[in-house]
């Protein structure tokens, strides 16, 4: 069974989810702080040290597996979606539940902007960037070119975000208690979640060594939610198929099953999954609890050579 516009994730409005957040005084407030932790963790901070450049280190961390990947100009429609993909998904709570939902948008939102401020714990203490072709034929890749300096790539907030917003949208449903009716809205979260998260490497935004980082990041941040049998299953499923979809929704450009197909090698997909779980696994084992979350990251930042 397909999902229909009404019934899918993506068929929902960001205009509105905007206008429920800042104009109703339950949520205004958290709204607010969100927003000011995004703009200030990502791209003030990231601005602020491309500006003023020498005062954090900053580590290539370009991986020979990812000149297996191609560079695939087309999927940037998937991969600029990621604030929408979250938003989205509280504007389909609001929209079918009410002010029945309002407390658990309200928590969501409230997460958001801490989970931003925890990969930035990582970001001021030594940046990270990666090779990325300076392609401008589209104007999504100028606008990446122009508010994007770069520095800010292990962990992959890309990668983060989407993650925490189907992990999020599942824990939404079980504590509205409507867990099995929204299985199918599940899972085209997390399709969506795996399209944007193969979208950062065609595009050429992030090496595979960012992906690792971001796995790692989550289970740090949401142990109950995102654990290392869940990491494994997520790794798993990258590079599979998207959902299916009614036509209106293939025509969005956003949906997952209007991603462009790509042929990746058999064995490059299994070689580059196994490196994803490996180094995924470095730095759980590398972790000591007594400790900041990020040192097995700053470590590998430190250490690291291509």
């Amino acid at each position: 069974m397909s999902l229909t516009s009404k019934e899918s994730v993506y068929g929902e409005s960001t205009a509105y989810v905007f206008y429920k957040a800042f104009f109703t005084p339950f949520l205004r407030n958290t709204t607010i702080k969100t927003v000011i932790s995004i703009f200030y963790n990502f791209f003030i901070r990231q601005h602020h040290a491309a500006f003023l450049p020498g005062k954090v280190s900053v580590t290539k961390v370009d991986h020979k597996l990812d000149e297996k990947i191609p560079f695939v100009p087309s999927w940037i429609k998937i991969y600029i979606d990621f604030v929408q993909f979250w938003i989205r998904m509280l504007g389909f709570y609001l929209h079918r539940y009410g002010r029945k939902a309002f407390i658990p948008v309200r928590d969501f939102i409230k997460s958001m902007g801490e989970l931003y401020a925890f990969a930035a714990e990582v970001y001021t203490k030594n940046q990270s960037t990666t090779k990325r072709p300076f392609y401008i034929a589209r104007p999504r890749f100028f606008v990446i070119h122009l508010l994007d300096p770069h520095l800010f790539c292990i962990p992959s907030l890309h990668v983060m975000v989407v993650i925490h917003g189907y992990l999020q949208f599942s824990a939404i449903a079980r504590s509205l208690g409507v867990e099995k009716k929204l299985k199918e809205q599940a899972m085209e979260m997390e399709k969506g979640a795996l399209a944007i998260s193969q979208a950062i490497l065609f595009v050429k935004q992030h090496s595979v060594n960012c992906i690792p980082a971001a796995l790692y990041a989550m289970t740090c941040f949401s142990p109950e939610l995102f654990t290392p049998q869940e990491a494994i299953r997520f790794t798993n499923l990258l590079f599979s198929d998207a959902p299916s979809c009614d036509q209106s929704l293939k025509k969005s450009n956003v949906h997952p099953a209007s991603s462009p197909s790509i042929k990746i090698n058999e064995a490059d997909k299994t070689e580059i999954k196994s490196h994803i779980l490996a180094l995924y696994n470095d730095f759980l084992s590398g972790r000591d609890i007594s400790r900041p979350w990020y040192e097995p990251l700053l470590k590998f930042l430190r250490e690291y050579k291509q």
